[in-house]
């Protein structure tokens, strides 16, 4: 006996109801400046990104850096709080709200991906889920945090680590997927 194996038909895949967020000239505005901007070698100031954000419709606190080449979908999707860095080549995929707490380091090339695709159906249904990283938390260079993750207060996201799960307050992880590797014991020094 042969079983079916079942695979995807991408010919059927149907995102309409996706809502976007924004007027299809609104997107198209915000793909041109961020090629010119923030997709840029040419290390343009954080506060004229900060701005830019802003009239995109993000929420962005105080002494944030955005390095370069950062990429971020939907900028009217996303909440930043105060002293947040963000590493070269970032890449924000906000399908649904991402949400950075204050005093968070985001290195380099790390990929925060709020959405995913179920791989059941046929029809490879788009899945979004968002994005929060607490206060105080650190995402490792080339960390993967997908969709419906909270990285808790004070928490830390090893590099390369691949964070398909909560992370709890303290905790540190890594690995693939992550786990639990140690945990942040005594506060940080000031």
């Amino acid at each position: 006996m042969h079983e079916t194996i079942l695979t995807i038909d991408l010919s059927r895949y149907d995102n309409h109801e996706f809502d976007r967020g924004a007027s299809r000239a609104r997107e198209a505005f915000w793909w041109l400046v961020q090629a010119i901007v923030f997709q840029s070698r040419f290390p343009w100031p954080s506060r004229i990104k900060v701005v830019l954000l802003r009239l995109f419709g993000a929420q962005v606190g105080a002494g944030v850096v955005i390095r370069s080449r950062v990429t971020i979908s939907f900028p009217w999707r996303l909440a930043i709080g105060n002293h947040v860095w963000m590493g070269d080549e970032v890449m924000i995929l906000s399908l649904a709200n991402v949400s950075i707490g204050s005093n968070v380091c985001i290195s380099q090339r790390a990929f925060l991906c709020t959405g995913s695709h179920n791989h059941r159906e046929q029809t490879f249904d788009l899945i979004t889920k968002p994005i929060r990283i607490d206060d105080g938390a650190w995402v490792g260079a080339i960390s993967f945090v997908g969709p419906g993750v909270t990285v808790g207060a004070g928490a830390v996201c090893a590099a390369g680590a691949i964070v398909v799960r909560d992370v709890p307050p303290g905790a540190v992880v890594g690995g693939n997927p992550a786990k639990l590797v140690g945990k942040e014991d005594s506060p940080r020094r000031p």
